[in-house]
């Protein structure tokens, strides 16, 4: 599978990347999803400290074993589990990230996570005691870049302000074009790249019952993606040549959570290098571009 190198870091990522939040939390079963998505040529894992309360990372650190070197691993922060595990609060200050690192790093059984992101972001955050953190981490050898996940285009103007990261995730779809308005201009001018999470819209442009997304309604849902089939490629190959075709995108972020769906997506990858530029752009054309409405 083709890889991308982060802009500023020697860090080489395939343009698909598995997200483990769509696995089951169970060992076995999770570890034979994983090795489905290596084998197909994915070596980039994300994953999150909040995801099942930490097993995430734990089921993730137990499949790379042995093969550390060969996996881009990504996990975020900045949501704190309250005592009882019942919740979370939010927390971007240095202290809390100096302390949940270790912890990550212990359940991915590694030494180094390789991109270590915000995990959220408000405009109110103090992003600069974040990216200190972060910078001390990068000093320290226990990250080797660190990235944002925010979808919020004042939170983005900010921190491209302070400190640009290597990486923000954010969704991005036929469903969701939010990004095109503002974001993706201004990151072009930049050297972060875009981590793409949603590129599915949750299976509603693939094969979940039709429901409304956003500002679109069931009907123009169902409308958009009888279009996708229109085109004679499978709706998976379709929504990756869509992602990709950006030029601030990196990787589309795509969970699995069976070793069905994740060789789909492989082979989803593979098809879509068919796939012309003009397609994306008679659908971009047909339908309307949503825009964000709050945050701005």
């Amino acid at each position: 599978m083709e890889r991308l190198k982060l802009p500023g870091t020697v860090i080489e990522i395939s343009r698909i990347g598995l997200g483990g939040m769509s696995l089951k939390g169970d060992f076995k079963y999770d570890q034979s999803i994983i090795s489905a998505a290596l084998a197909g040529g994915v070596n980039f894992l994300d994953t999150a400290d909040l995801y099942q309360k930490g097993l995430n990372e734990e089921i993730l650190g137990a499949a790379i074993r042995g093969k550390r070197n060969e996996i881009v691993l990504a996990t975020k922060v900045g949501n704190e589990m309250n005592p009882e595990g019942n919740g979370w609060s939010w927390n971007p200050r240095k202290e809390y990230i100096l302390k949940a690192v270790e912890k990550s790093l212990k359940r991915l059984q590694t030494d180094y996570i390789d991109l270590y992101q915000l995990h959220g972001g408000t405009i109110e955050d103090p992003l600069e005691e974040t990216f200190e953190a972060f910078e001390m981490l990068k000093t320290q050898g226990k990250i080797r870049a660190f990235g944002i996940s925010s979808i919020r285009p004042n939170v983005i103007r900010k921190l491209m302000q302070i400190h640009p990261p290597a990486t923000i995730m954010m969704q991005y779809s036929p469903l969701d074009r939010r990004p095109e308005e503002t974001v993706f201009p201004l990151l072009e001018k930049s050297s972060t790249r875009v981590l793409v999470r949603g590129a599915f819209a949750k299976g509603l442009l693939i094969d979940k019952p039709e429901a409304g997304f956003l500002d679109f309604g069931p009907a123009q849902v169902r409308a958009i993606r009888v279009r996708i089939a229109s085109f004679g490629f499978s709706q998976e190959a379709f929504l990756i040549r869509f992602g990709l075709a950006e030029q601030v995108v990196a990787s589309l972020i795509i969970g699995g959570s069976s070793v069905d769906q994740v060789e789909k997506m492989v082979k989803g990858f593979e098809e879509s290098l068919a796939i012309p530029l003009e397609l994306i752009q008679t659908l971009k054309s047909e339908f309307p571009a949503n825009q964000y409405d709050q945050h701005r």
